[in-house]
């Protein structure tokens, strides 16, 4: 019963970050420093990137209409646009397959210190600050999903592939590419929504496909976690999505910039105290 309590706990971590712009892997990691699961190694790797699938699913289940080209319920150009967006995704999605591919492990394996989180953190922290301090007086170009441009999608891709380095936020670095392209907030947080939906589902396969070619399996009680820590996540994401949706409306996103500074430093100070281990893997 307590390791399904510390799952359920890491999927509330997730299911609150995972959209955000404040590094839900970095939230997971440095959570762990103080839940303590007993699981292996090899079991809390994988299951640390497949309870994001549960974040995913809020974000079908939210937009479900929106993303199905098949809906009774569009005409025909509606559907059209809808399968233009789906390939506009797919095209974003490509450099951060080929980047993960490729680095994944190596960042795993070099990266993941309580160091390195920090500093992105914090670095992030001051570029959304800087950014959004920029952009008061400009005027989103890009304000109709449905209208973006192919060139600004794939750009937004490209920034999704900084999201590898642990502390950065997946969801922060396609929407800060997204602001920077002229998207507006709203726009520019709803299309990283959707990046996430195959970038995920392809992570999912992949880590639980190299948890089960390692020779490892599920236990009973290993079940139990995964399925408990993925629906908390579905659950939290579904309020934290709506929530940052109607946050962002009349806000920007200075308060995550300095939210990201106040948590990297208070990362720093554990670190410095040895309350964190070195590496974080």
């Amino acid at each position: 019963m307590l390791e399904l309590i510390k799952a359920a706990i890491i999927g509330i971590v997730e299911g609150l970050t995972e959209f955000l712009p404040v590094s839900s892997t970095g939230h997971i990691i440095i959570a762990e420093q103080f839940v303590h699961m007993r699981e292996s190694k090899q079991f809390m790797d994988m299951f640390n990137y497949v309870i994001q699938f549960g974040a995913i699913l809020a974000v079908i289940v939210l937009y479900f209409n929106k993303l199905n080209p098949f809906s009774g319920k569009k005409d025909a150009e509606e559907k059209k646009q809808t399968w233009i967006l789906w390939f506009k995704v797919i095209v974003a999605v490509i450099p951060s397959v080929i980047a993960g591919l490729a680095l994944n492990d190596w960042m795993d394996a070099h990266l993941m210190t309580w160091q390195v989180v920090s500093a992105f953190f914090i670095i992030y922290g001051v570029i959304f600050i800087f950014v959004e301090k920029h952009n008061e007086k400009q005027t989103p170009r890009h304000t109709n999903l449905y209208t973006l441009p192919w060139k600004t999608a794939l750009f937004v891709g490209l920034f999704q592939v900084l999201s590898i380095v642990p502390g950065t936020s997946r969801s922060g670095a396609t929407i800060l590419g997204g602001i920077l392209v002229g998207a507006s907030r709203f726009v520019a947080s709803e299309f990283s929504f959707f990046l996430a939906i195959p970038t995920m589902i392809g992570v999912t396969i992949l880590k639980v496909g190299k948890f089960l070619l390692e020779g490892n399996t599920f236990s009973g009680a290993e079940t139990m976690v995964l399925f408990v820590g993925t629906l908390v996540s579905f659950i939290v994401a579904i309020i934290a999505i709506k929530t940052f949706l109607g946050f962002i409306k009349t806000h920007d996103f200075k308060a995550f910039g300095y939210y990201r500074i106040v948590a990297g430093i208070v990362f720093i100070i554990l670190g410095l105290m040895g309350v964190l281990q070195g590496n974080l893997s």
